[in-house]
């Protein structure tokens, strides 16, 4: 269903507020350059400081200007329960292809909770779901136990995770469990050739917003088979993915792109601020490594 490099976008931001032409700018640069779906309004996409109606703003835009060239799985995760069910309406609504749905953060559900939580989406709304687990951000943790139960319960619904937990076996223990169907998209861009090459179908990218065609070429590499190309690529862009985390993102991922594109302005929205200059020179470093600079 989702496979290959798929950017978690970045909102452009000029002057406090969405820069819409560039939003669409950058959608069609990624359809061109190879990417093969796109996400808005996930963590680098900067969410928690968008408003509802610039959030479903951002779900419209981007359907309208991928126009059915690549699905959209629209950001649509919250910690109320209600809340996720209304972005999940509107993306629905406005032509989404399915949902990225990141485990409530901050109120600390259990398991049950969990499964109530997505149980209780899955069958309101008639989206597919890409589960998103990212416990270093929302301290809450999709277990696979949770994560195979769903998948069983609503496999119409249920049809993927974004795995940002670190924890590779978690690969083997969802694929015994629910076969090579199940999409598993690994979070971590660093670790994306290991992911693959234990099953993985793609990445949801940090780094794929400035290398578009340089992770899709990598993706493609590492999937079909091709692991001198695979490792070739991957060395090329590691030192970038790493230094897109010496500070809190998506400020280094914004610098990158004001560095290599010009019309993609630096601006995150606080509590976010620009990055140090010690993640920029980091980040031109690995630009630079990358052949991007």
């Amino acid at each position: 269903m989702f496979s290959g490099s798929i950017p978690a976008l970045v909102t452009p931001f000029r002057d406090g507020a969405i820069d819409e032409s560039a939003f669409r700018r950058l959608i069609d640069w990624q359809i061109v350059e190879g990417s093969a779906a796109l996400v808005p309004c996930g963590t680098t996409g900067e969410a928690p400081t968008l408003s509802n109606d610039e959030q479903h703003r951002l779900f419209e835009v981007c359907v309208e200007q991928a126009a059915g060239r690549v699905p959209v799985i629209a950001g649509c995760g919250s910690n109320d329960t209600q809340t996720a069910l209304w972005h999940m309406q509107v993306a629905k609504q406005v032509g989404a292809d399915a949902a990225l749905m990141v485990a409530p953060y901050y109120n600390r559900p259990s398991q049950a909770g969990l499964l109530a939580h997505f149980s209780y989406l899955a069958e309101r709304v008639d989206l597919p779901m890409v589960l998103y687990n990212v416990p270093g951000r929302t301290v809450t943790d999709i277990k696979p136990q949770t994560t195979i139960e769903l998948a069983r319960r609503f496999p119409q619904r249920i049809v993927g995770i974004k795995d940002a937990s670190g924890d590779m076996t978690r690969l083997t223990a969802h694929r015994m469990a629910l076969g090579p169907d199940f999409v598993q998209l690994c979070g971590n861009d660093d670790m994306a050739l290991h992911y693959n090459a234990g099953g993985g179908a793609g990445c949801i990218s940090v780094t794929a917003n400035v290398a578009p065609r340089l992770c899709a070429e990598f993706q493609a590499a590492s999937r079909s088979g091709d692991r001198p190309r695979a490792d070739e690529l991957n060395e090329k862009l590691f030192p970038l993915h790493q230094a897109l985390f010496t500070d809190a993102s998506p400020a280094p991922i914004k610098y990158a792109m004001a560095r290599v594109l010009g019309w993609i302005a630096e601006d995150v929205r606080l509590p976010l601020v620009a990055c140090s200059a010690d993640a920029r020179k980091a980040v031109d470093a690995g630009l630079t490594h990358a052949g991007l600079l």
